[in-house]
C-alpha cells in the first residue's frame, strides 16, 4: 500500500467508512500486533493493544495531519498503548526478542547448537539493556524504521534516538565480548 492510499483510507475512515477501516485493518494489523508483541511478549496484551489502536484509528482518523507517514503515526499510537499496559503491570519487564533467524538451508545439529548458543548470548545481552535502548534496537534492526520516524514514535528528539542507539550498541558489544570470552 502506498502512502497516498493509506492517507486516502484514513480520510474515508474519518468520514465513517467501515469498509475503509476493514481494509486499513487488513493492511496494518500484523505490523501493529507484532510491534506490540515484541515489547509485551504476551499475545493477549498484544491483541488488546491492536484493538485499542484500531479503535483510536476509527475515532481519530480525522486528526491525522500528514506530517509523518501513516505507519509512523500508527506505531506512535501503538507505542503509547504499550506504555500504558506496561504501567498497568507496574514494571517494565525485559522482552525477549525472537530467537534464531530461519536458515533456508537445512542446518546440521552442530549449526543448530551453535546458533542457539549465540541466540542465548544475544538475548541475555538484550535483556540487560534499558527498556528505551532495547526498544530503539528493536525498531532499527527488526522493524527497519529510520531514526527520524523512531523519534516521532517515541516523541523525543532524533538526537536522543541516535544517542540511545549508540549506547545500546556499546553495551551490546561489551556484553557479547564478555560472554564470548567465557
Amino acid at each position: 500500500m502506498t502512502a497516498d492510499e493509506a492517507r486516502a483510507l484514513l480520510e474515508k475512515i474519518a468520514a465513517g467508512s467501515e469498509q475503509a477501516l476493514n481494509r486499513f485493518y487488513q493492511d496494518h494489523s500484523n505490523r501493529v500486533y507484532n510491534f506490540a508483541y515484541q515489547r509485551l511478549n504476551n499475545t493477549v496484551d498484544a491483541a488488546e493493544v491492536l484493538n485499542q489502536v484500531m479503535m483510536d484509528v476509527w475515532c481519530n482518523a480525522g486528526r491525522f495531519e500528514g506530517r509523518s507517514k501513516v505507519t509512523t503515526w500508527l506505531l506512535g499510537i501503538t507505542h503509547h498503548k504499550v506504555i500504558d499496559i506496561l504501567r498497568k503491570r507496574g514494571r517494565n519487564p525485559g522482552e525477549e526478542l525472537p530467537g534464531d533467524p530461519e536458515d533456508e538451508n537445512t542446518p546440521t545439529a552442530m549449526d543448530i547448537m551453535l546458533r542457539e548458543q549465540d541466540a542465548v548470548h544475544i538475548r541475555t545481552c538484550l535483556e540487560r539493556l534499558s527498556d528505551n535502548h532495547r526498544q530503539v534496537v528493536h525498531m532499527v534492526f527488526f522493524e527497519e524504521i529510520p531514526y527520524s520516524e523512531i523519534a516521532q514514535i517515541m516523541d523525543c528528539p532524533e538526537g536522543t534516538v541516535k544517542t540511545r542507539m549508540f549506547h545500546a550498541k556499546q553495551c551490546l558489544k561489551r556484553c557479547l565480548s564478555k560472554l564470548l570470552k567465557n
